[in-house]
């Protein structure tokens, strides 16, 4: 790493921070002498309830607090403000900020934009249907939907209620959507007609009709309109109706606000389903408010009249980030399809036009302009922005040299990383400090990370396993049908007893900063997407001539790319008419981002003795490093069929 930072913030701009501001706030409020940011963390942790007291009223949290601030100190099972009422999105419209509340880009297909009234209107109209429709407290609302102003808005119109959103992007397959959805059986479901992708018009009709009867708890299917055929979708679709004959006779008036304890759920997010359907991830209210105020405010500086732009899909837990920036009164910039169609400065023309603030968007993102040769910082004016952000895997330090010298020069960077199980980060960027070519800059702040060995020692300049040792708020509530906790203890608390394990592989810097290096389990993740190798076996499998597969994640090329290794019937040999005809059908039944890289033929495939695939093993093999505990394989010789293997070096 360089000796020189490649950016630090000015005395004023750091004076001027809101994290300055609330520190003053804490020394003000507790007597303290809190002079940096690591002092403030170092509080922040060591008194969870007096920090996170001042996050409630420094962001000013709608709602009643309650006399108690925290309960219990073990994980899982500590809480936090247990005797608070408060409702999701009345925080999330309390604040209107100034100009648009929404403004959207569907590549060069769609455009629109929403003042804060018209918001509040499309959520009114929204709330009282849902209403008449018998959706309340507890309900599941699930969404396959673009990138939308209606999908924000249906989200603000269901927590309003106190039901639950749930939702995915519009390219999963019909299994990819049954296998999240079928499990927490939806009261409503919510579509779209189809969308545009790399200038391409994909209808769903068909997609739609199939999955319908196989979501029988849906009492009703709304169509929202983007391609134009919502009406002939819901003539073909069982139960459904359009968004129009949904809302019809509901004008708009003021909206009403279910005040619900500090965990009522609000989200069911999914794990990557990597040894099963995926797990369904509960988050609460108060929790997943109070994380995204602090990272937004503190940590990104937001504030009100910004311009906050993520490139996400509804499937990644980025878009329910993003969504609660308006609590901030912040315009949410959203946008939709390839971000490289009908060009590939087609986000860098669209923060120019609306001159964003925050660009947040994914680490081979990032790389992919590079390779691309973009260089907006000689053909775009970006000078209102401020942030740029990063995420879904280890952004490489020549992706850090590439952003200061080819997008901005005066930008804060902020590499930030933490997941679906909490819905927000466990590091991320620090708006006071200088930015370290390849470094995440801070734990965040009320987060008590760490990186420990196998053996459980916190270890320095080391790699090891990145850890939470104290609670936090946006912990999950549950796991959806899992009423005696087991499987929530056993995804992150089976490692170390009372300990956030998150499966990370990180390493802590000489700056104080930290290094991601991917992940600790089988999870694939490449261009930062999350996949689970279950979702692919599902599709593989179907395949006649497939006898058994299996997949993992390589490291190639700064990212990870999927390598899928097939064993296949007897006489049957692999050649380019089975290898498009396997990724056509992980494409229909999954999503395109499940599509291997590389497909291989082997003939036989490493296995534990209770038969459990071994994914982990053969990805050691074939990045060379030594396989543990071989004693626990049943045929460990199968290894030796993926050492050196030529398809790998290209």
């Amino acid at each position: 790493m360089s000796d020189l930072p490649l950016w630090t913030p000015g005395p004023e701009r750091v004076a001027a921070s809101q994290v300055m501001a609330f520190m003053q706030q804490a020394n003000q409020r507790h007597g303290l002498a809190l002079k940096t940011y690591a002092d403030l963390h170092r509080w922040s942790i060591g008194e969870r309830g007096a920090f996170w007291n001042l996050v409630w009223d420094f962001c000013g949290v709608v709602g009643e607090k309650g006399a108690r601030l925290t309960e219990g100190e073990a994980m899982p099972g500590a809480a936090f403000f247990p005797d608070a009422r408060i409702n999701f999105a009345e925080n999330l419209l309390a604040r209107p900020g100034r100009g648009d509340a929404i403004v959207f880009r569907g590549e060069d297909k769609a455009a629109g934009r929403l003042t804060w009234d018209q918001l509040k209107a499309a959520v009114s109209r929204l709330q009282q249907a849902l209403r008449a429709g018998g959706i309340g407290k507890g309900d599941r609302v699930a969404a396959m939907l673009p990138n939308l102003p209606e999908s924000i808005a249906f989200m603000l119109a269901v927590t309003s209620l106190g039901a639950i959103w749930s939702s995915c992007s519009p390219d999963f397959g019909e299994r990819g959507v049954l296998d999240r959805f079928g499990q927490i059986e939806p009261k409503l479901f919510v579509a779209v007609d189809g969308y545009w992708y790399n200038g391409k018009r994909i209808p769903l009709a068909d997609k739609l009709a199939a999955i319908a009867p196989q979501l029988p708890s849906a009492q009703r299917i709304v169509i929202v309109p983007y391609l134009g055929e919502a009406q002939a979708v819901a003539r073909a679709v069982p139960r459904a109706v359009t968004l129009e004959a949904f809302t019809e006779g509901h004008a708009p008036k003021p909206l009403a606000f279910e005040r619900l304890p500090f965990d009522h759920p609000i989200y069911i997010l999914y794990s990557s389903g990597t040894t099963g359907v995926p797990k369904c991830i509960v988050h609460g209210a108060g929790g997943t408010l109070l994380q995204h105020l602090k990272e937004h405010r503190l940590q990104c500086d937001v504030r009100a009249g910004d311009r906050f732009f993520y490139f996400t899909t509804l499937g990644w837990m980025m878009w329910n980030w993003l969504a609660t920036g308006i609590a901030s009164g912040a315009t949410l910039v959203l946008f939709d399809g390839s971000p490289f169609a009908p060009d590939p400065n087609v986000l860098f023309d669209y923060a120019r036009d609306e001159k964003i603030t925050l660009f947040g968007t994914s680490a081979k993102y990032i790389d992919a302009c590079k390779k691309a040769g973009l260089a907006p910082i000689r053909t775009h004016d970006l000078s209102a922005l401020r942030l740029m952000t990063s995420t879904g895997s280890p952004l490489a330090a020549e992706s850090f040299d590439y952003v200061y010298g080819s997008i901005r020069r005066d930008l804060h960077l902020a590499s930030i990383s933490g997941g679906t199980d909490i819905v927000s980060c466990f590091v991320g960027g620090e708006p006071t400090a200088p930015v370290w070519r390849g470094e995440i800059q801070a734990a965040g702040l009320g987060m008590a990370v760490d990186v420990w060995s196998e053996d459980g020692r916190p270890v320095r300049r080391e790699k090891g396993e990145l850890v939470c040792t104290e609670p936090f708020p946006s912990m999950p509530v549950m796991f959806w049908n899992d009423p005696e906790g087991k499987k929530y203890r056993a995804a992150y608390f089976e490692r170390f007893p009372g300990v956030w394990c998150h499966g990370d592989f990180a390493e802590w810097t000489a700056h104080g900063g930290m290094i991601i290096h991917g992940r600790s389990d089988a999870t694939l993740n490449p261009g930062g997407v999350r996949i689970g190798t279950a979702e692919i076996y599902a599709q593989v499998e179907q395949i006649p001539e497939v006898q058994e597969a299996i997949a993992i994640g390589q490291d190639w090329d700064n990212d990870v790319r999927v390598v899928l290794f097939v064993r296949l019937k007897d006489g049957v040999t692999l050649d380019d008419a089975l290898r498009d005809r396997i990724k056509a059908k992980i494409r229909a039944g999954a999503t395109p981002r499940h599509v291997p890289a590389k497909i291989v033929q082997v003939a036989d495939i490493p296995r534990t003795k209770s038969g459990k695939i071994t994914e982990l093993a053969v990805r050691d093999v074939i990045h060379g490093r030594p396989v543990k505990n071989t004693e626990a394989l049943a045929n460990p010789e199968a290894l030796k069929l993926y050492e050196g293997l030529q398809e790998l070096r290209s």
